[in-house]
């Protein structure tokens, strides 16, 4: 049981109360035995979680308006407490000071992103492993963990002189009773005293934690131990190989020639648009691309069991923290301005990927065991900027700012994520075994893996015109690492509140689906021959 609180966010009174403070707190462990469903009325779809009580005082106002009178269930040291919400002395005066322990859209959770107990308890094996994607994140692992021990020594003196302040308050009490009042009130100095040392390091404990969290939220998630130790891409383990390379008994066209002698795609008129690494699908171009798109969503929805979900294509930045695209890959994303407001520049973002906003639906949420294994797709434009990037000044579909993608997401038990990560890749695979096209799945190094992946496959789809294997697909398994992010948990049939595993998968991208697709079926008379499960949303059987 990790420190929090629950504050129940219903109010039976009707009324906004404008802040709160803890009247006063008792142990009640035996009450939590009995649930406190039944002594209290409260239920995880009535709470709101705040981690400590110091951050209690550090929510502003009016994220506390919709927080009721009545019961506030405080977990500290691993004992519960419950304590009374009382609008008698508003918080937010006394503590007007007190830092806003807030990332972006407002969430008013201690984001963990790698477990700190666990890197307390294993510092050693973590750097050890993180040395192995070869970016020197084991550094960083020190670096934490110094400032840790520094906010936990900060926390056991706050501790001791709450302790000392009761001890001296209740001596006030005594003199008072003895009507030693000159005592008394050197007694009631020393209180004061003690209370302005209190709130000093209750600020810096919060200066440290910022700290702390903000280099955990650079570190990136541990490989899995059946990861491959490698540096680049050519150390990356191939796993199989379907299909066979496409045989031509004529001179094979790559895809930008096709594109510009069928009139799929304007490449010139797409950067006249918006720039390089933009494109203009035109008459059956964007005919195949809106096929493929349809395709995909119904082969995942009705063969592989996945919910269709269509999220907003911008998003706040938390579900950018969320999926680990922040704070380290912030250079390659676009930010949104709202008109001439400069001040909204940066809460809003274009997704990368419809992992983004989809994998975050259920941010700061306690989902029942019974509802995992949740399974979503969607469909989205995918938008980014990576600075610097070669190759985007070419010609060409293979590196673009935007693409389209159909994502995959899984929800899991910790026990059955990398079940789920080779049922997902399976589904990929028949995507691109349904269109005939050859391709191969390989195991990615840990030099070579993503951020916030524990385990990762990639698809790689062969491209005859291009000579070489494309990536179509990525699958991985960030384990609770987003999770955690997210403050997203599931409620045990034991009771115990436990992150999942998150998946994300392409299921696929589209851009280098489409490049391979035209390369492959491409015929003597240069039309492209379009593959039976494409037919029916085309009603063609080619395009010339």
């Amino acid at each position: 049981m990790c420190e929090g609180i629950v504050a129940r966010r219903r109010n039976p009174l009707r009324k906004r109360i404008g802040g709160f403070a803890i009247e006063h707190t008792r142990h009640v462990l035996e009450y939590f035995k009995r649930g406190l469903k039944r002594k209290f009325r409260l239920q995880a779809s009535d709470c709101l979680v705040i981690p400590r009580y110091q951050d209690l005082l550090a929510v502003p106002l009016n994220d506390l308006q919709h927080t009721s009178e009545g019961a506030l269930c405080l977990f500290h040291r691993n004992r519960l407490h419950i304590g009374i919400l009382s609008a008698r002395r508003p918080i937010g005066k006394a503590h007007s000071g007190a830092s806003r322990l807030r990332s972006g859209g407002g969430a008013l959770f201690n984001r963990s992103m790698l477990d700190i107990k666990l890197v307390r308890e294993q510092r050693d094996a973590i750097r050890q492993r993180l040395a192995t994607r070869w970016a020197g994140d084991e550094l960083k692992i020190d670096e934490a963990l110094a400032l840790d021990e520094k906010r936990r020594a900060l926390l056991v003196e706050v501790e001791n002189l709450k302790a000392q302040r009761n001890r001296v308050s209740k001596e006030i009490g005594a003199l008072m009773g003895q009507k030693k009042l000159a005592e008394a009130e050197a007694k009631k100095t020393e209180t004061r005293d003690i209370g302005d040392r209190i709130g000093a390091l209750d600020k810096e404990v919060a200066q440290v934690e910022a700290a702390r969290d903000e280099i955990l939220l650079r570190i990136p998630n541990v490989p899995h131990p059946s990861v491959a130790v490698g540096k680049t891409a050519e150390e990356n383990p191939e796993i199989r190989v379907w299909g066979e390379k496409a045989q031509f008994d004529f001179k094979a066209k790559n895809h930008i020639e096709l594109c510009e002698k069928l009139g799929l795609i304007d490449f010139a008129r797409g950067a006249k648009l918006s720039g390089s690494g933009f494109l203009l699908y035109t008459n059956w171009g964007a005919r195949l691309e809106r096929a493929l798109i349809q395709f995909l969503l119904d082969l995942h929805t009705t063969s592989h069991g996945y919910t269709e979900v269509s999220p907003p294509y911008i998003i706040n930045r938390d579900c950018m923290i969320g999926v680990g695209q922040f704070p380290k890959f912030v250079d390659q994303a676009y930010a949104v301005q709202e008109g001439l407001d400069s001040g909204t520049m940066g809460k809003l973002y274009l997704l990368p990927t419809a992992e983004a906003p989809v994998a975050n639906i259920h941010r700061e949420e306690i989902l029942k065991e019974s509802q995992l294994p949740i399974k979503y797709c969607a469909y989205s434009p995918c938008f980014r900027a990576e600075a610097g990037a070669a190759g985007l000044g070419t010609r060409g579909m293979i590196r673009v700012h935007q693409f389209d993608k159909v994502e995959l997401i899984k929800i899991v038990k910790p026990e059955n994520g990398y079940d789920e990560l080779e049922k997902m890749v399976a589904n990929a695979e028949t995507v691109l075994q349904q269109l005939g096209l050859h391709y191969r799945v390989i195991n990615l190094c840990t030099g070579d893996m993503g951020f916030a992946s524990a385990k990762t496959y990639d698809i790689e789809v062969w491209a005859p015109g291009q000579g070489q294997f494309l990536e179509v697909s990525s699958c991985s398994n960030c384990e609770d690492y987003q999770a955690r992010r997210m403050n997203m948990r599931f409620k045990s049939e034991g009771g115990e509140n436990k992150f999942p595993h998150i998946l994300n998968g392409s299921g696929t991208a589209l851009a280098r689906l489409f490049v391979a697709l035209i390369e492959t079926h491409q015929q003597p008379d240069g039309t492209i021959k379009i593959p039976a499960p494409l037919q029916p949303y085309l009603r063609a059987e080619k395009i010339a």
